[in-house]
């Protein structure tokens, strides 16, 4: 049975499918019955391709979007009752729509948000469309959306915040205005190879107060201000061998304290 357009449907790509319909609700499961079924989606196909099409600016392929609007045409002509006497496509359009957005909810975004925040996301997103189409020269301020959407000024700004946050740049993207090749990831931090050594200077504090004055001298200048033992040496009057004795003496001293009571 053939299935031609109508001009009764307000769609002007809305075929003529009640009959099918009809025929299709007393037809038991089998080949006949998926027959019918799947010319009735294959007519309705470019309506569902068209509000896939309505989605194309949001960061999805369209491919993906056409694949998923006729997933949602499927579920349509499956869960579609003629009897109740509504047009086909009053139900189908929701539902294509539904599972349209419920892709862009659960797949879409890189971290997992709560569905407020989506929601919140997408009115700010609708309202700042419509503004801009009336507001020249800047963008809507947070007042002028919480306004228009209806949304107090916390949620406008969260809305906003999602908005910037739909997805996640990556690591080897280019760092913004830069033409040197550096990348995002160059600019993260790293731990700072010093702080393995907090505990242990922590742990030889008290012990190096402790030290005669001569020795703590010697221990500052050779580990602080990075002088070599021939400088040290000079510096004191003393040989180059007695400034390594009392280095070694030192270290090993305050090394015993430490193994020995590390709590103290």
């Amino acid at each position: 049975m053939p299935i031609h357009a109508s001009v009764k449907h307000p769609h002007d790509d809305a075929p003529d499918t009640a009959d099918a319909f009809r025929r299709l609700t007393t037809l038991p499961d089998g080949p006949e019955r998926d027959a019918v079924r799947d010319r009735i989606v294959e007519a309705w196909l470019p309506m569902a391709e068209r509000l896939a099409g309505r989605f194309r600016s949001r960061g999805e392929s369209y491919d993906d979007l056409r694949q998923v609007a006729a997933l949602g045409l499927v579920k349509a002509v499956d869960r579609y009752d003629p009897e109740r006497g509504n047009a086909f496509e009053s139900y189908a359009v929701p539902t294509i729509t539904g599972e349209i957005k419920r892709h862009f909810r659960d797949h879409m975004w890189t971290l997992h948000v709560p569905r407020r925040v989506q929601e919140l996301r997408n009115r700010v997103r609708c309202a700042g469309q419509d503004l801009s189409q009336t507001i020249s020269g800047r963008g809507p301020t947070v007042a002028e959306i919480a306004e228009h959407a209806d949304m107090s000024e916390e949620d406008v700004r969260v809305g906003l915040e999602a908005l910037e946050s739909f997805t996640a740049l990556s690591l080897d993207a280019g760092l913004p205005g830069g033409e040197d090749g550096y990348s995002l990831g160059d600019a993260l931090g790293a731990p700072d190879p010093a702080l393995d050594t907090v505990v242990d200077r922590e742990a030889v504090r008290e012990r190096l107060a402790a030290l005669p004055e001569r020795e703590r001298a010697i221990l500052y200048m050779r580990f602080f201000d990075d002088m070599t033992q021939s400088h040290i040496a000079e510096q004191l009057g003393i040989s180059q061998m007695h400034v390594s004795r009392l280095i070694s003496r030192c270290c090993n001293r305050v090394r015993e304290q430490v193994l020995r009571d590390p709590a103290t």
